[in-house]
């Protein structure tokens, strides 16, 4: 079981530790709701050093981060900002999702870690004989900060420079400071970071933002705050067989260079072309119950039109079940289910439900 730098400090609390795809990972630190409200209304933190964190360089390098990633590197300008993307298959397909960096010595990729070997093996496959070499930053930890009150910790955990700079910054924008990428992103919904530290500083960090009024929050709390934003988890809303333009992803393939020939263009550009396909939106349901991954959801009494759920949970913020459905285009508000014999209607929106803690659905 592998385990974070940060392990120590998750045992000696009352985090509940699970298997997540082989690291010793918290599922909650006490309380998954408490977590998660922190995080809305004040500050977290999460330990997610499980992510795959890849630095490519070499002459080559934008040329092939170009062609194998399905939005445009060239759009980075500014050295540590960052463009959320997918590998995408020959298919159209993807592959992973992912975050690219602009680095001064090149570039990095936050990638997830249930997809890591096949995301190595992938890359690796296509280099050829291009001048690029990649390599695992093993070194670094990856620590998010998040919720309306991320700045005023971040004062107590860096100068002030950093603070003031930070303060600047436009989402997927960062900083580096002594070695430590400083981004403002995340998978919330809300104001917040993500930092790459190097394992020996992790600890100090935590502990100093604990100290400060960052609340631990665990995977469970994670996965609330994710699907409250309408953001994807890998595995339920895309995989290899599902195309950004069914996980609303779409806005992430960058079609604006026409030279630019990435890996899966043609199929995506026929597929959108074709308009032949389901999309993703978000269901709000009326009356309470438990809305899993791979429901299915319809549209008329004969239960002939259908869709399915991708992610589904009770909304804390919204005291409400909600979930992430593909469904196929059309101008429907509603839709119903059926759980252990009853029906159950929900409202259907764009997937997306909370945005800096205001309600959006």
């Amino acid at each position: 079981m592998k385990k974070t730098a940060l392990h120590e400090l998750h045992l000696d609390s009352s985090a509940k530790m699970v298997d997540f795809h082989g690291w010793d990972m918290p599922i909650n630190y006490g309380s998954q709701l408490y977590e998660h409200e922190k995080v809305r209304t004040s500050c977290g933190i999460f330990d997610v050093s499980h992510m795959t964190i890849l630095d490519f360089e070499g002459k080559d390098v934008k040329e092939f981060l170009m062609k194998i990633l399905a939005n445009d590197i060239g759009l980075l300008k500014e050295d540590f900002d960052g463009l959320y993307s997918a590998l995408l298959n020959e298919s159209g397909g993807i592959l992973d999702d992912l975050i690219a960096y602009k680095l001064q010595s090149g570039y990095r990729l936050v990638a997830n870690c249930a997809t890591r070997e096949s995301d190595i093996s992938w890359i690796t496959s296509q280099v050829g004989d291009m001048d690029i070499s990649f390599s695992e930053r093993t070194d670094l930890s990856m620590i998010a900060i998040q919720g309306p009150n991320t700045l005023n910790i971040l004062s107590e955990c860096f100068s002030p420079e950093v603070s003031n700079e930070l303060i600047k910054k436009r989402p997927f924008e960062g900083l580096l400071e002594n070695g430590t990428l400083i981004t403002t992103t995340g998978y919330t919904g809300e104001k917040g970071v993500e930092v790459m530290i190097n394992n020996e500083k992790a600890n100090s960090l935590w502990q100093q933002a604990v100290m400060s009024g960052a609340s631990p929050v665990g995977l469970a709390a994670r996965d609330t705050l994710r699907l409250e934003a309408g953001m994807n988890l890998y595995g339920f809303e895309m995989d290899e067989k599902i195309s950004p333009l069914e996980c609303n992803m779409a806005w992430t393939v960058s079609l604006k260079d026409k030279e630019r020939d990435f890996i899966g263009k043609e199929s995506f550009e026929l597929k959108k072309k074709s308009e032949d396909h389901h999309v993703l939106k978000g269901l709000l349901f009326e009356d309470k119950c438990i809305v899993r991954s791979n429901q299915e959801i319809f549209f008329d009494e004969r239960k002939k039109k259908k869709g399915i759920v991708t992610s589904g949970t009770y909304s804390p913020t919204l005291k409400k079940s909600i979930a992430l459905a593909r469904i196929e285009p059309s101008d429907r508000e509603k839709c119903f289910t059926e759980i252990r014999g009853k029906i159950f209607s929900a409202a259907i929106g764009q997937p997306r439900f909370i945005k800096r803690g205001k309600i959006v659905f």
